[in-house]
């Protein structure tokens, strides 16, 4: 995965009041969490865009007072108006414990069914991996070679060496739809036999 580096600072204070005050001076309120103790810190909000507005997962080497913390994103809040980033929620990860986080997916190769007329669609954007941060990949590659018209891309036929996807067996990552097209093609195909 994807490294990216941040510092931080402890903040002491908790509630709405001194949350606007942090915000006014462009900085955001975070958590970190997972580790011995949650440790309540604040960010500065231009350095989190790498982060935020990407669908890639990032490992943070996130520098607190002199001490350096892996983390990733758990979760994050915005501001239903101006889209700004009001709090993030970071889980430390350890290079000997296993973390289940939602990795997007890559498709690759031309598929069959849409060389004859069909529609490709993606429907997962992301699958939710669970392994050691050091065997997690920054995108999940699906080949989609073989995929003829109106036929779909399970999840069950996936299998990856370092890490389990943990999504039911039945989901449906993507999938060639038959257009009208496709069909008339079909038709006109089936009347010349």
């Amino acid at each position: 995965m994807k490294e990216i580096n941040l510092n931080g600072s402890v903040r002491t204070e908790t509630g709405k009041k001194f949350a606007k005050q942090i915000r006014r001076e462009e900085r955001v309120p975070a958590i970190l969490y997972g580790g011995k103790e949650n440790l309540m810190i604040t960010l500065v909000e231009r350095e989190l865009k790498e982060i935020i507005y990407t669908p890639d997962v990032h490992i943070i080497n996130l520098s607190v007072e002199g001490k350096t913390y892996k983390a990733i994103v758990k979760e994050m809040q915005f501001h239903p108006v101006s889209d700004k980033v009001l709090h993030l929620d970071l889980l430390q990860v350890f290079d000997d414990k296993k973390l289940t986080v939602g990795l997007p997916v890559k498709l690759t190769g031309s598929a069959e069914g849409a060389k004859q007329g069909g529609k490709l669609s993606l429907t997962t954007r992301k699958l939710r991996a669970y392994g050691f941060p050091k065997d997690l990949p920054e995108v999940i590659e699906v080949d989609i070679t073989e995929l003829g018209l109106g036929k779909s891309r399970l999840v069950s036929e996936l299998s990856f060496d370092k890490f389990d996807i943990i999504e039911p067996k039945s989901t449906v990552i993507a999938t060639v739809k038959l257009t009208r097209a496709a069909r008339g093609a079909q038709a006109a195909a089936g009347e010349t036999k």
